[in-house]
C-alpha cells in the first residue's frame, strides 16, 4: 500500500509537471505568434528615419537613408547565402545631417577580389533596408580577428574601431535589392525566419500528462487486484 501511494504521488507530481510545460509552450507559441505578426509589419512598414540607439524592437524596421557612402572603407564579413559562400559587403555612410552608418550593400561571391567590382557610388543616393543588430564577437566557433582583417559578423563596434570610424550608429543597415540581380554587391537578401515549434511541444507534453493518467490508473487496478487477492 505504502509502495502504491508513493508511486501515485510520483506520478501526480510528473502530471503536474508536464501539464505545467504544456502550457508553458502555449504561452510560448502565442509570444511568438505575435513576434512573428510584429516582425511581418516591420518588413511592410513605409521606411522611417533611422533611430539613434535600437532594441530587439526595432530589428527589421525599413529604415531610409539619405546621403553619401565613405569610399574605400568596405568591410568583408564571411557569408552564406542562397547564392553560395562569400562575403556581406559594409560600409559607411553618412548621412545629409552628418550622422555616420554602418550599411550592408549585399552580397559578393568568395573568389571576387577586385574592390572596383563592387564599389560604392560616390554620388549623393537615398537608400532603403532593414535596421540589423550588431552580431558581437563572431560567428559559430571563430573570433572575429580585426588585425588580420577577418570578419566572420557583424559587429558594428569592432569594426567602426578597426576602421577608425567615431560616433557610428549602433546597428547597420540591409540595404533591399537594387538593379539588376547580377549586379554586384547583391541586395535585398536578408533571411527573416523564426523556428516555431512550441505547438508542436506542448502536445508532447500534454501526451506524457496523459501517459501518467494511463500509468496512474494502472497502478490504481493492479493495487486493488492484489487488496482481492489478499
Amino acid at each position: 500500500m505504502t509502495k502504491r501511494i508513493l508511486l501515485l504521488g510520483l506520478l501526480a507530481l510528473a502530471f503536474l509537471t508536464f501539464v505545467g510545460l504544456g502550457v508553458w509552450q502555449i504561452e510560448r507559441l502565442q509570444w511568438k505568434q505575435d513576434l512573428i505578426a510584429r516582425v511581418d509589419a516591420r518588413i511592410h512598414a513605409e521606411p522611417a528615419a533611422p533611430p539613434s540607439s535600437a532594441t530587439a524592437d526595432d530589428e527589421y524596421r525599413r529604415i531610409v537613408l539619405r546621403g553619401t557612402y565613405i569610399t574605400g572603407g568596405d568591410t568583408l564579413t564571411q557569408a552564406v547565402t542562397t547564392r553560395g559562400p562569400g562575403f556581406w559587403v559594409l560600409t559607411p555612410f553618412k548621412t545629409e545631417d552628418g550622422r555616420s552608418f554602418l550599411v550592408n550593400r549585399g552580397f559578393i561571391p568568395q573568389d571576387m577580389k577586385d574592390p572596383s567590382a563592387y564599389a560604392a557610388p560616390a554620388s549623393r543616393v537615398a537608400i532603403t533596408g532593414l535596421l540589423r543588430l550588431s552580431e558581437p564577437k563572431g560567428g559559430f566557433l571563430r573570433e572575429n580577428d580585426p588585425a588580420a582583417g577577418r570578419w566572420f559578423s557583424r559587429d558594428i563596434p569592432e569594426i567602426a574601431k578597426a576602421r577608425g570610424l567615431a560616433s557610428v550608429a549602433p546597428y547597420f543597415i540591409d540595404v533591399e535589392a537594387l538593379g539588376s540581380a547580377n549586379a554586384y554587391p547583391v541586395g535585398g537578401l536578408t533571411v527573416v525566419a523564426f523556428t516555431n515549434h512550441h505547438l508542436q511541444y506542448a502536445l508532447t507534453w500534454f501526451a506524457m500528462a496523459a501517459l501518467t493518467i494511463i500509468g496512474g490508473i494502472i497502478v490504481m487496478r493492479r493495487g486493488e487486484r492484489v487488496d482481492r487477492d489478499a
